[in-house]
């Protein structure tokens, strides 16, 4: 039986996200490169132009079996991986970032203040989609404990990497979002 497709980060050459997805899409592997729509400011005029919200970062949809095929493609420097594996990207965190640059321009990553104590998420790298508890604050990383993998590990992630996960008051109010990385 052949296991569905599933969604995976791809590291690209600087600069080459474009073209990575451009050459994926002709060799007919479904790919997601977040391009964020920016309008820019010159001299003589104003020019609308879509850049890569990601950078280095293009996503695939794919099977395991197309793997090789997909690393070996002109630009695409590796795979994201988590635990010696290639870090599997959820659907719904896909969606959410197509249905963001759906229906919004100029859309901005921004670096969050994290404190000791604070519940996060990791938003970007091999720690991707990790939650933990934050242990100790550095000027440019955190220590976080993540106990969803079953034991205790320390990472040193950087700040610009996590999200704060906001604990709804008891008045039911609702959950603060951010989607943020480098």
């Amino acid at each position: 039986m052949h296991k569905a497709n599933q969604w995976y980060a791809v590291y690209t050459r600087p600069r080459w996200e474009k073209k990575v997805a451009s050459l994926l899409t002709r060799r007919k592997i479904e790919n997601f490169c977040p391009l964020n729509k920016v309008v820019r400011q010159w001299a003589d005029r104003k020019k609308t132009i879509y850049e890569p919200l990601f950078t280095s970062y293009v996503f695939v949809n794919a099977a395991e079996a197309d793997m090789l095929r997909i690393r070996q493609t002109d630009g695409i420097l590796n795979f994201v991986y988590w635990l010696g594996k290639p870090a599997v990207i959820k659907e719904t965190e896909i969606d959410t970032i197509k249905n963001l640059l759906n229906n919004y321009c100029n859309v901005g990553l921004e670096k969050i203040q994290v404190n000791v104590n604070d519940t996060i998420k990791v938003v970007h790298g091999p720690l991707m989609s990790r939650e933990g508890k934050v242990l100790e604050v550095m000027n440019s990383s955190v220590k976080v404990y993540l106990p969803s993998l079953g034991y205790a590990l320390v990472a040193h992630v950087q700040r610009s990497h996590v999200e704060k996960i906001v604990i709804p008051n008891v008045d039911n109010s609702s959950t603060f979002v951010n989607l943020s990385t480098s």
